[in-house]
């Protein structure tokens, strides 16, 4: 997959997509890069640590979280766009469901659309506007009923709708990455399942996988720790998500990330290669 100019092995590696959120209510980092200043050495400290892919939002997408107008998500996220770009030689995801901070972001010279509503917040004015702009996109199961008979399957049947809005609207398949919405939508069960079952997620809907798990409450609540103690939580998800076939995983933490990462692809392929 080609992002930003940048050819992604989605196939036998696993890339790291470092979090960059510039927002004041996060619930892990909420404010601590919302300046300019703070952004910028933030984001360059994620790509000397390893991170391949940057992604920035600018809405908190945490538990009851507090939804901004788009006006405010742009301003608080094109100008960030566009100094990354400036500055960095590296692809720039934007993390919105809102058509207008995507259209904003990608004039901004964001590289992909990260929409954690899956196509289905705006009546396919998203979908609409990734085709058109040819970009690759991630689309990540979430729905408002959180009420399951047979979870994955319903899972499952929930993304095929999701693909199938993207495709009728234009996006080419090989532009689209799916995540399964660990956090989202889904109880502690829920989640450890869809972490579980991550390489038949990915097979069943025939897309490369992102899985994001990064200190959220599933490591929490397993763990009983608070957000800052989760480093060692979400590591174990991403070797798990490494060898469950994951194409990149979002991460707050990119060096560490990125060794386990390297580590567990040597482990899986390294003393077969040449």
């Amino acid at each position: 997959m080609i992002i930003g100019g940048k050819d992604f092995d989605t196939q036998n590696s696993c890339s790291i997509m470092g979090i960059l959120n510039v927002t004041p209510d996060s619930f892990s980092d909420g404010g601590k890069y919302s300046s300019m200043d703070a952004a910028l050495f933030h984001a360059g400290q994620m790509i000397a640590d390893g991170a391949d892919i940057i992604d920035i939002g600018g809405e908190s997408t945490r538990p009851n979280y507090t939804q901004i107008t788009d006006d405010e998500e742009i301003q608080r996220t094109a100008p960030v766009i566009e100094a990354v770009k400036q500055r960095f030689d590296v692809p720039v995801s934007v993390d919105t469901y809102k058509h207008k901070v995507a259209a904003a972001a990608i004039e901004a010279g964001a590289d992909m659309i990260n929409d954690i509503w899956g196509l289905q917040y705006d009546d396919g004015e998203m979908a609409r506007l990734i085709a058109d702009s040819g970009l690759p996109c991630c689309l990540m199961h979430n729905r408002r009923n959180v009420s399951y008979s047979v979870f994955f399957d319903e899972m499952i049947s929930d993304m095929h709708k999701v693909m199938l809005t993207a495709l009728s609207a234009g996006i080419s398949s090989d532009n689209i990455i799916i995540d399964p919405g660990v956090g989202f939508a889904k109880s502690l069960e829920n989640n450890l399942e869809a972490i579980d079952r991550l390489d038949e997620f990915g097979k069943l809907l025939g897309a490369p996988v992102l899985l994001g798990t990064s200190r959220k409450s599933v490591i929490g609540l397993t763990l009983d720790l608070p957000a800052k103690e989760r480093l060692e939580g979400t590591l174990a998800t991403t070797v798990i998500g490494v060898m469950k076939g994951a194409a990149m995983v979002r991460v707050h933490d990119v060096k560490e990330n990125a060794r386990a990462v390297k580590m567990t692809l040597a482990v899986m392929k390294g003393y077969k290669l040449g």
